[in-house]
């Protein structure tokens, strides 16, 4: 099997992993969401946290403790400074070659080892995970299952006080919703988490300048080497404008603040030769 369809073959197997997971999670909070309201905090660390459990179960997740130290260290160093609802966050490298990132509700942040690899400096990943960061904070998944769930409020609440009556219909609503929770987001609320994630990385004291910069890496790899990004592509839609809305925002920021934030350090590189040293867990046929 080549490189690059055993990364297609990682990517699509993670795609129905989050699906799947999505779809337990969605039958958990039926119960939640059937008046369409947002979950509150509680409810969504508790979501979270079962969807975390079955994807670091069914993915690859990198285990060695140099890589998981430095990847909770950087988002730690990131999420304390936008944190106001005590989330207790989680980072972690998933051993794929594709490029992607993602958000789990509650505070779980995903990275691909693919796009760590292509990233050349501390603050172009930072800003990957400053992003994420802020899809939690928004709470853009959960505003899209709430949306999903009142657009499907008469059938769903139906079935949650009545499920005799409608087992076909319920399993068909649940469809809905689990397609919706981790479908791609809307490009409005990839301009507030670009935005925010701007804030993020430095308030954190880390060059913002750093996201436009791995916006720039992406775009070309999608033109070199398209089959490696089609998940991120998927789930985050980018174009040039994107790159210009992050400019936007660094452009407001002091020169001499901005000239004073990290860009790199030692320790990251060490980090990617770490990450580089280890064996690649093989792809599930």
């Amino acid at each position: 099997m080549t490189t690059s369809h055993q990364n297609r073959t990682n990517g699509a197997w993670a795609t129905t992993v989050i699906r799947s997971t999505m779809w337990t999670a969605m039958l958990l909070g039926a119960g939640i969401m059937f008046a369409g309201c947002v979950p509150n905090t509680s409810q969504e660390v508790a979501m979270g946290n079962d969807y975390a459990q079955q994807i670091e179960r069914e993915l690859p997740i990198v285990r060695d403790p140099e890589v998981v130290r430095y990847i909770n260290v950087l988002g730690d160093s990131i999420a304390r400074v936008v944190d106001d609802r005590s989330l207790t966050w989680h980072f972690n490298v998933v051993d794929q070659g594709d490029i992607n990132a993602f958000a789990v509700p509650g505070g779980h942040i995903y990275v691909n080892r693919g796009l760590i690899e292509k990233s050349t400096n501390m603050s172009e990943l930072a800003g990957v995970i400053g992003h994420e960061i802020a899809h939690v904070t928004q709470r853009h998944s959960m505003k899209q299952m709430a949306a999903a769930q009142r657009a499907n409020a008469g059938m769903s609440i139906g079935c949650i006080f009545a499920p005799s009556i409608c087992q076909g219909a319920a399993g068909a609503g649940v469809q809905v919703l689990a397609q919706a929770g981790f479908a791609k987001f809307s490009r409005d609320d990839e301009t507030e988490a670009d935005r925010f994630g701007v804030k993020y990385v430095t308030r954190s004291g880390i060059d913002p300048r750093g996201m436009p910069s791995m916006f720039r890496i992406l775009l070309a790899e999608r033109q070199n080497n398209p089959s490696a990004v089609e998940g991120f592509f998927a789930s985050h839609p980018i174009e040039e404008s994107r790159i210009q809305t992050t400019e936007e925002e660094i452009a407001k920021l002091d020169k001499v603040v901005l000239s004073s934030l990290s860009r790199d350090s030692p320790a990251f590189q060490a980090f990617k030769r770490r990450l580089a040293s280890l064996p690649r867990t093989p792809a599930r046929r």
